[in-house]
């Protein structure tokens, strides 16, 4: 069996000490989160990061840096996350945007209320994601690149196949 960590993004939007959350009902409980999901086929990290926000906040989301890539794996034995988290700024909400299916809403939260009631988070990368903002991390959207299919690609690709 291979084994293949899910790739997500999440974004850290910070406004007055504030940081934007989503509340999500999942399996009958209700989470904080970032704005966050899986990356899609064929988009990139930096498109799915605003595509996410978009469809969780009703924002749209423009990144200005990266603030760290984490591995997490559920502590029940459950799959292995690989997230790429940015940061960056929001609009206002678009007027009658519905949210994405299970997002109860996006509010603005306070990081010492989320640390007093660490079994409403998703995830420790929320708080972790937080605190390495706070603590002025930041790494260049240069960091990222798209490699494109070069003629060697496209050999081996071709071998790949048989």
């Amino acid at each position: 069996m291979t084994w293949t960590p899910h790739v997500t993004v999440a974004a850290v939007v910070e406004r007055g000490g504030r940081f934007l959350l989503v509340e999500e009902r999942i399996d009958g409980r209700h989470l904080y989160n970032q704005p966050a999901g899986h990356l899609e086929a064929d988009e990139s990290l930096l498109e799915a990061v605003v595509r996410e926000t978009l469809e969780e906040t009703g924002r749209e989301f423009r990144p200005q840096a990266m603030v760290g890539i984490y591995r997490w794996t559920r502590p029940d034995g459950g799959p292995t996350f690989l997230r790429f988290t940015f940061c960056g700024t929001c609009g206002e909400p678009a007027p009658g945007r519905a949210l994405d299916e299970g997002i109860v809403r996006a509010w603005w939260a306070d990081p010492e209320a989320l640390r007093a009631d660490p079994q409403r988070l998703r995830s420790p990368l929320v708080l972790r994601s937080i605190d390495d903002y706070r603590a002025g991390r930041r790494y260049p959207l240069e960091l990222l690149a798209e490699a494109d299919a070069g003629p060697a690609d496209a050999a081996a690709a071709g071998n790949a196949r048989g």
